[in-house]
C-alpha cells in the first residue's frame, strides 16, 4: 500500500461536486457491475424453477439453496480479493482481472444446462471476489483518515451501486419478457446475456478511467512484474471448479461450516496484526467484530428478497394492477434501490444536521436501528398474510413493497457506514482484509437467508402458512438482536476509542 496512505493522508485530487474526481469514475464502474449482479439475482431462482423443474414450486427449495450459497460465495470469496489486491498485485490490476472473469461467468450462464449454471456461477464468484472489496477500499483511500467527508463519499458511492441494481431489474425484465415476443421463462438467458455486457462496460469503463487515480491502488514496487498477474490469473482459475464443487458437491449445510471457520481465520488475523500496534487497535478491532456478528442476521433476513420475497410475489402476492396489467415479479427488486436513491440523501443531511448538535447516533446505534427497520418489514408481511390473506389466497400488493421500503431504511442505516466503519477501525496494512472480512459477515448471512428460504418453501414449495411462519421467526430474531446491540452500544463506542 501507498506510503502516504498508510499514514493517513491522500492525494491531492481536482474535486468535483465537493468530492474528489476519481470517486465518480470508481461510482460508473461499481454502477455497471452493480447492474450485472442484481439482473443476475433478481432471475436467478426464477429461471431455475422455470427451466429446470418446469415451473414446479417442489424446485423453490433447491433454487434457494443454490441462490444463498452463490450470494454466500459472492462475498466470501472477498478476503481472497482483498488479500490478493493487499499483498501480490495491487487494487487496480485485481479489480480489471475480476472485470474479466465476471464477464466471462455471465455470458457461461446463458447456455442451459445445470452443469452450465453452476460453471457460470462458479466464474463469476471468483471474479467479483476479486472486484468487489478492492473497489470499496479504493473509495477510502481517496480520502484522508480524519476527512469528515468520508462517510458522505460512500453514501454516494453507494447510491451508484443502487442505481445500478434500480436499473438491472427494470430494463432485464422487460427484455426478457417482450424483447423477443416470447413468454419470459424462456428469455431468462437473455437476462445473463445482457448482464454480461453490463460487465464489460464496467471492465472497460475502469480501464480507461483509471488514470485519475494516480497512486491509489496501483502496485507497491515489489509487486509490479506482470508474472505476478499471470499467476493471480492461474490462481483463478484453479478456483472456478473449487466453487463449482462447493455449490454442486459440498451443499448450503457444509458449506456454512468453511465459511464459519474462514470468518475465524479472518478475525485472528485481524487482531494478530492489530497486537503488532497498540491496545487501542486491539480494542477497535474487537468492536469491528462485535459489528460483523450483528451484520450477519441483517443479511440472513435481507437476502429473502432473491428467494422467500420472489417466491412470495409470484405466488402469494395480487399483482393484477390498473387496467388488468400484471406487475412484473422481478420490478419487486427495483423498489429497494429506488427507495435508496430517494432516501440517501435526506438521511445523509439528517446525520450530518444531527452531528453538528453532537446527536448523531453512533455506528453500533445505527446498526441497531438497521435491525429494528428489517424486523419491522417482516412484521408488516406478518400482518398481511395473518390479516388481509384474501379468499383468493393472495395478499394485496403495498406489503411487499411496504416491506422492501423498511428493508431499505435498515439498509441505509448500516451498509454504506459499514464500509466506511471498515476503513477506519482496521489496521492500515490490513484494510483489504477487513474489507474481505466485512463482505465475509455478508457470505455468512447470505448462505443463512438460502437455508431459512428453504425451510420456508419446505418439499412442495412455499404456502401462506409457512410463510407465515418463516417471517414471524424473522422478525423476533432481528427485533431481538436489534434491542441488545443498542444496549451493548455504549461498549462498542468505548472500544472504538474515538472513532465516529
Amino acid at each position: 500500500m501507498n506510503e502516504t496512505i498508510q499514514a493517513g493522508a491522500a492525494p491531492d485530487y481536482p474535486q468535483l461536486f465537493g468530492h474528489p474526481r476519481p470517486l465518480w469514475m470508481l461510482f460508473m464502474t461499481e454502477f455497471w457491475e452493480r447492474f450485472a449482479f442484481y439482473s443476475v439475482s433478481w432471475a436467478l431462482t426464477l429461471y431455475i424453477v422455470a427451466q429446470f423443474y418446469h415451473g414446479n414450486a417442489a424446485g423453490q427449495a433447491w433454487a434457494s439453496a443454490i441462490f444463498g450459497a452463490y450470494t454466500a460465495l459472492i462475498y466470501g470469496t472477498g478476503i481472497f480479493g482483498g488479500w490478493v489486491a493487499d499483498k501480490l498485485i495491487g487494487y487496480q490490476r485485481t479489480i480489471l482481472l475480476g472485470a474479466v472473469v465476471m464477464a466471462a461467468g455471465l455470458f457461461a450462464l446463458a447456455l442451459p444446462s445445470r452443469t452450465m449454471l453452476l460453471f457460470g456461477l462458479a466464474l463469476v464468484i471468483v471474479g467479483d471476489g476479486l472486484f468487489k472489496p478492492n473497489i470499496s477500499s479504493m473509495v477510502g483511500q481517496l480520502y484522508a483518515r480524519d476527512d469528515d467527508r468520508r462517510d458522505r463519499g460512500f453514501t454516494l458511492f453507494y447510491m451508484g451501486i443502487n442505481a445500478g441494481a434500480l436499473l438491472a431489474p427494470l430494463l432485464t425484465g422487460w427484455m426478457a419478457a417482450h424483447f423477443t415476443h416470447t413468454p419470459m421463462q424462456q428469455n431468462y438467458r437473455l437476462v445473463f446475456l445482457t448482464a454480461g455486457v453490463g460487465m464489460v462496460f464496467s471492465l472497460l469503463w475502469f480501464w480507461f478511467g483509471r488514470r485519475q487515480l494516480k497512486d491509489v491502488g496501483r502496485p507497491a514496487p515489489e509487486q509490479s512484474s506482470r508474472v505476478r498477474v499471470l499467476w493471480v490469473a492461474l490462481g483463478a482459475l484453479v478456483g472456478v471448479p473449487l466453487v463449482y464443487l462447493l455449490m454442486a458437491k459440498v451443499g448450503a449445510t457444509g458449506l456454512q461450516w468453511i465459511l464459519g471457520l474462514l470468518f475465524v481465520v479472518v478475525a485472528v488475523a485481524l487482531l494478530a496484526e492489530a497486537m503488532r500496534h497498540d491496545r487501542v487497535q486491539v480494542h477497535r478491532v474487537l468492536a469491528m467484530l462485535i459489528i460483523f456478528a450483528f451484520n450477519v442476521l441483517f443479511w440472513m433476513f435481507y437476502y429473502q428478497l432473491g428467494t422467500s420475497f420472489n417466491f412470495l410475489a409470484e405466488n402469494l402476492v395480487n399483482r393484477r394492477m390498473f387496467g388488468g396489467w400484471m406487475f412484473p415479479v422481478g420490478w419487486f427488486q427495483s423498489v429497494s434501490p429506488l427507495a435508496i436513491i430517494v432516501l440517501a440523501p435526506p438521511l445523509t443531511l439528517l446525520w450530518g444536521w444531527l452531528g453538528k448538535r453532537h446527536r448523531e447516533p453512533s455506528i453500533p446505534r445505527k446498526f441497531g436501528l438497521g435491525l429494528i427497520f428489517n424486523a419491522v418489514g417482516f412484521a408488516i408481511l406478518v400482518f398481511a398474510l395473518s390479516r388481509l390473506l384474501g379468499a383468493n389466497g393472495l395478499i394485496p400488493f403495498w406489503p411487499l413493497v411496504m416491506c422492501y421500503v423498511m428493508q431499505t431504511l435498515g439498509e441505509l442505516c448500516l451498509s454504506p457506514i459499514g464500509l466506511s466503519m471498515v476503513t477506519k477501525l482496521a489496521p492500515p496494512k490490513l484494510v483489504g482484509v477487513a474489507m474481505g472480512g466485512w463482505f465475509m459477515s455478508l457470505a455468512v448471512g447470505g448462505n443463512l437467508s438460502g437455508l431459512v428460504a428453504s425451510r420456508i418453501s419446505g418439499t412442495h414449495g412455499m404456502t401462506a402458512a409457512s410463510a407465515l411462519s418463516g417471517f414471524a421467526f424473522s422478525f423476533w430474531l432481528l427485533a431481538g438482536a436489534g434491542v441488545v446491540l443498542l444496549l451493548i452500544s455504549p461498549l462498542v463506542n468505548r472500544l472504538m476509542h474515538g472513532v465516529k
